[in-house]
């Protein structure tokens, strides 16, 4: 029997496609484990009223280990529109699967490294006082809060008479009163004391770990007084235990600037889930793109690790396909930190990184090129090319 048992959710779009080439690497680097499938995705929204079916809860909770491409998602009017007319008027309400699989297993720490590459030229660069040009390392790791905040789906359209009724003793309710309900929207953002002792715990034994000097908690306290300012008080209790590390604290729109004056001096950053969703798309832009950004999704019992691109549907049926499989290779790699095969998933980030080093196998993002079938004539790698690279460079190292 193989020693792990992984599910393999393909997704939407590109989310097949990437899966397989993580796949690859997987194989290559004598990964020991075996594939099951499960169907996630708008495919069955339309077809059964539930993009994260039954059958595949029950898989994660079986083998607790999982592997996840890309979704598709849509505003709630389309989501209704392209549901089987069969399921309409039946009461199916569209959530996101990755949301509803964070919060069905309480995958609340969300790890996002963000390290940039030698020799990639879509790395962040900044001018010099003398005229020149400096490419610092970005190294930063965000911990988001992964299943409270503004993405908790506690929200309503024409909210009922006791929400109503519940927010009018707040008095700032005052200048909403007068609105029709059938006018008002209303999404909460709700934290609380033990989900934000244990992403703040998390982020600091990380910054332990890897010798990181600091931890900066990104949240907005200044005008988010209670959330934010609940996770601002627990970052001070959590620091106590972590004398050697450093407390920082940014507000979102302020760490959005500072990332593009000196984004090295920011190592692990913890967030709540909407902040932290920003501030690691933020980071990611100055070390490739999405193309280069892998996440994990961590609980207690169940892991599922994850680019964080979406589906891209004008890529998928490309043939050959020209999309970047880095993030979802990272993303494998996180799973064997995660699971202990610590000397593979180091041989994985070293093989991605002597092939952007080495710079003669890019993929069009990496070119600059805008997206199509075109970019192959103009030099772009294909998908399956940059794999075959990147196991290639895995064969050196085994080697060496």
């Amino acid at each position: 029997m193989a020693r792990y048992t992984v599910v393999t959710m393909p997704g939407d779009g590109i989310g097949g496609v990437v899966l397989d080439e993580a796949l690859r690497v997987l194989e290559a680097v004598g990964f020991d484990a075996e594939y099951v499938h499960g169907d996630i995705g708008w495919e069955y929204w339309k077809s059964e009223g539930n993009a994260l079916p039954d059958r595949t809860v029950e898989l994660l909770t079986q083998h607790r280990l999982g592997l996840f491409g890309a979704i598709t998602s849509k505003p709630k009017a389309e989501a209704a529109a392209e549901l089987d007319p069969a399921l309409r008027e039946r009461g199916f309400t569209y959530y996101s699967p990755i949301v509803t699989m964070r919060q069905l297993f309480n995958l609340d720490v969300c790890i996002r490294p963000c390290r940039s590459f030698e020799g990639n030229p879509l790395n962040f660069i900044r001018r010099t006082p003398d005229g020149g040009f400096e490419e610092p390392l970005v190294d930063a790791v965000i911990f988001r809060q992964n299943t409270e905040g503004m993405y908790a789906g506690i929200e309503w359209t024409n909210p009922p008479e006791p929400v109503v009724s519940a927010l009018a003793t707040h008095p700032k309710w005052k200048k909403f009163a007068s609105t029709p309900r059938e006018d008002l929207a209303i999404s909460t953002r709700v934290f609380t004391r033990q989900a934000c002792r244990r992403i703040l715990r998390a982020g600091f034994e990380y910054a332990r770990k890897h010798g990181y000097r600091s931890v900066t908690v990104c949240e907005k306290p200044n005008v988010l007084r209670e959330t934010s300012g609940m996770m601002e008080e627990e970052a001070k209790k959590v620091r106590e235990a972590y004398p050697e590390i450093e407390l920082w604290s940014t507000n979102i729109d302020a760490q959005r600037m500072w990332l593009t004056k000196n984004p090295e001096a920011y190592g692990v950053n913890v967030a709540g889930n909407l902040f932290g969703d920003i501030v690691s798309d933020a980071f990611a832009g100055l070390v490739g793109g999405l193309g280069f950004a892998a996440s994990g999704n961590i609980g207690d019992e169940v892991a599922v690790f994850e680019p964080t691109h979406g589906s891209a549907p004008k890529y998928a049926e490309l043939d050959p396909p020209i999309i970047n499989p880095i993030a979802m290779i990272l993303a494998a790699a996180m799973m064997l930190d995660h699971v202990g095969e610590l000397e593979a998933a180091a041989g994985i980030r070293d093989a991605v990184a002597a092939v952007v080093k080495e710079g003669r196998v890019r993929v069009y993002d990496m070119m600059k090129l805008p997206g199509g079938p075109e970019v192959i004539a103009k030099g772009a790698a294909t998908t399956r090319e940059m794999t075959d690279a990147i196991i290639a460079r895995l064969g050196v190292a085994a080697t060496a």
